[in-house]
């Protein structure tokens, strides 16, 4: 393994999402070879450093595990509610960490992609890259051309 910024590296591993991992880091919870780092851009190698969250050791990622779920309605799209709500996480029976590649509301159901890898996660989900999604509502009315919504085309038969 050639050495990659800490902030990644941790994401990597699945210990939290990238702008977590940073926060973790500038909290002083991460150590390297002993030393309390703080900064998210320090290089690390697995292979070579010794690297704790918490007093615990971050190990890659072995397997990469990528899970397609529905999501029913009452479900949040997160890996812990505060709230005490289900979550999407708690319905899938695997020892691996995994997150929720995006969001639904707690009132939507629909296909959620849960997994353990967070490059394709930072792909997908971070602005930069552009990935287009797609989303189908089922209304209990008719939409209106006339009601503007940011962001939303309207046609004679869907809206995208």
């Amino acid at each position: 393994m050639n050495a990659e910024r800490l902030h990644k590296v941790l994401a990597a591993a699945g210990v939290a999402s990238r702008r977590d991992c940073e926060e973790l880091i500038l909290a002083g919870r991460v150590t390297v070879n002993g030393k309390v780092v703080q900064v998210p851009g320090t290089r690390v190698d697995l292979d070579q450093d010794m690297v704790l969250v918490d007093g615990k050791p971050v190990k890659p990622v072995s397997e990469r595990l990528y899970i397609l779920l529905h999501k029913p309605a009452g479900v949040v799209s997160t890996a812990d509610d505060p709230q005490g709500r289900p979550t999407v996480v708690e319905m899938v029976d695997v020892s691996e960490r995994v997150y929720p590649v995006g969001r639904l509301d707690a009132d939507s159901e629909g296909l959620m992609l849960l997994t353990n890898d967070g490059e394709l996660t930072h792909h997908l989900t971070h602005p930069r890259f552009a990935v287009e999604k797609e989303y189908r509502a089922l209304l209990d009315q008719p939409l209106s051309p006339r009601i503007p919504v940011a962001g939303v085309r309207v046609s004679s038969s869907r809206a995208r």
